[in-house]
């Protein structure tokens, strides 16, 4: 006898995947984590299959797991193309998004995917801009929503979460011990005031060893042990890793994530990614981070 595939546990399963965890997963479906938890457990008995790893911290796919999910995206995808070709729907248009390049990761690539199943027949264009410009495009009505980094947030924006600046090396990297400490900067980058007056204040004498407006550039210099640079927690490279100084380095200040839409867009497409935004960030420690004085 065949059996039938849920598709509200395949798309569960998608968004495990998508988001790293149930938790965040049912976020962003608007469910209860027992709820996704039950529909994945139905899914596996369904199957006589194990599909989620839970013997970690958190939870990762099996092998089934990860085999199923190619079928699970094809499914869906097809699901709701017939969906959208045989229904009238109000999500339609283009969508501008402008993300300063320091917070695309690990957030927004997960969202947009997310979105398009969702909304196939919206068309999301990316921009990576700084905030200062973000703001500046923003202001002139060139997109309708945008990611900004900041201290403060302004009227009409919404704070998502606050995250420390962190000192990022090489793995096992030495850059940290040496004086003059080498930096690697940013042109354009909104956390070098802040950088270079914590080390001024420390007393810790500094040099630019690489500036750029190109991240890859930074990364390379930093990736071996050229220099090192800061960045917000969660978004570093897989190449480069927290440097663990002991105090030997002064802390940093931590920023806010904030969110501005275009005021009155509040078109059904532009208010779900605003929706998705929120939820995506939601668990990164909203508030729990000290804001450090400048």
């Amino acid at each position: 006898m065949r059996r039938n595939l849920d598709l509200s546990a395949l798309r569960a399963l998608a968004a495990i995947a998508d988001f790293g965890g149930v938790t965040r997963a049912a976020q962003l479906l608007n469910l209860t984590q027992s709820a996704v938890s039950m529909q994945i457990k139905r899914l596996e008995e369904s199957l006589g299959l194990t599909l989620l790893d839970r013997s970690g911290r958190g939870v990762s796919l099996t092998s089934a797991g990860e085999q199923l999910l190619g079928y699970a995206r094809r499914i869906i995808a097809l699901n709701d193309e017939a969906v959208e070709k045989l229904t009238d729907s109000e999500y339609e248009g283009e969508i501008t998004v402008i993300v300063p390049h320091d917070i695309v990761y690990p957030h927004v690539p997960q969202v947009l995917r997310h979105f398009h199943s969702m909304y196939p027949r919206m068309q999301v264009t990316l921009l990576t801009q700084n905030t200062s410009r973000a703001k500046e495009s923003f202001a002139r009505g060139e997109c309708d929503l945008i990611l900004t980094t900041e201290m403060q947030c302004e009227v009409g924006g919404k704070t998502l979460t606050r995250l420390p600046l962190l000192w990022i090396g090489a793995p096992n990297g030495q850059a940290w011990r040496q004086r003059p400490l080498r930096l690697a900067q940013g042109r354009a980058c909104a956390f070098r005031a802040g950088i270079v007056a914590s080390l001024d204040r420390a007393g810790i004498p500094w040099e630019t060893a690489v500036e750029s407006e190109s991240d890859r550039t930074l990364e390379a210099a930093v990736s071996c042990d050229m220099a090192i640079h800061a960045l917000l927690a969660g978004t570093e490279a897989p190449h480069a890793e927290r440097i663990a100084h002991g105090g030997a380095l002064p802390e940093l200040s931590s920023y806010l994530i904030n969110l501005y839409v275009r005021p009155g867009n509040a078109t059904p497409g532009v208010t779900a990614l605003a929706e998705l935004l929120e939820k995506a960030w939601d668990g990164d420690n909203r508030a729990a981070i000290p804001m450090a004085a400048e």
